[in-house]
């Protein structure tokens, strides 16, 4: 029994060239897409600032002023001259900004992420676009909180160690306070009677004997 075997329809040049277009083509907008999420969104004019330290502050961070997200950080960098870090960030159009506000790298909490606070200035004169923040503050890592505290709490517990040294060098005994013990009672004195003032006193007379009867008398 010979059995039938169904020839199997050959695939063209074309179809292969598509189906690897489309594949591309899906490849591409996938790209596209992560690419343009990591990407902040520029929407208003940009800020530069300057920083000693940047930890944490990352691009596509915010930018906030009173607590409200006004603009994100589209760009980090090292100034080569300085050794310090340079940010440029967005500001919204519609908020215009005094010469003298300052820019602080702060976080919502101990683990949380880092953004720029924007706190204005009285300058009646206002920020243009493309300027520089010259009052910055840099961001303060949670080793270097925990080092100041540590560094805090050693520095006193040597501070009170050294005086208890010193003042048993110096003999300085605690003081220990004793009952004290009741003054005695003088006795009272007793004044003279009117009568006897300035008068001796005398002893009485002896009292005279009495007569002992004689043996043998009969009374």
């Amino acid at each position: 029994m010979v059995a039938a075997v169904s020839a199997r329809p050959e695939r063209k040049p074309a179809d292969l060239l598509a189906g690897f277009a489309v594949l591309a083509l899906l490849g591409g907008f996938l790209a596209y897409a992560v690419i343009d999420k990591g990407r902040p969104a520029e929407s208003g004019y940009r800020l530069n600032a300057s920083f000693a330290h940047i930890d944490g502050l990352a691009v596509g961070s915010d930018v906030r002023l009173a607590g409200i997200t006004v603009g994100q950080v589209v760009e980090e960098r090292v100034d080569p001259k300085t050794f310090a870090a340079g940010v440029t960030f967005t500001v919204r159009p519609d908020i215009r900004l005094p010469d003298d506000t300052a820019a602080i790298i702060t976080s919502d909490s101990l683990l949380g992420g880092k953004y720029i606070a924007l706190s204005p200035g009285g300058d009646d004169r206002m920020l243009r676009p493309g300027a520089t923040i010259g009052e910055t503050q840099g961001s303060i890592s949670l080793e270097q909180l925990l080092s100041k505290f540590i560094f805090s709490v050693t520095d006193t517990l040597t501070q009170a160690n050294q005086a208890r040294a010193h003042a048993q060098q110096s003999g300085a005994a605690p003081v220990v306070t004793s009952p004290v013990a009741p003054s005695p009672v003088a006795p009272a004195s007793v004044a003279p009677s009117p009568a006897t003032s300035g008068t001796p006193t005398s002893a009485p007379p002896p009292l005279a004997p009495l007569d002992a009867p004689a043996v043998g008398t009969v009374p």
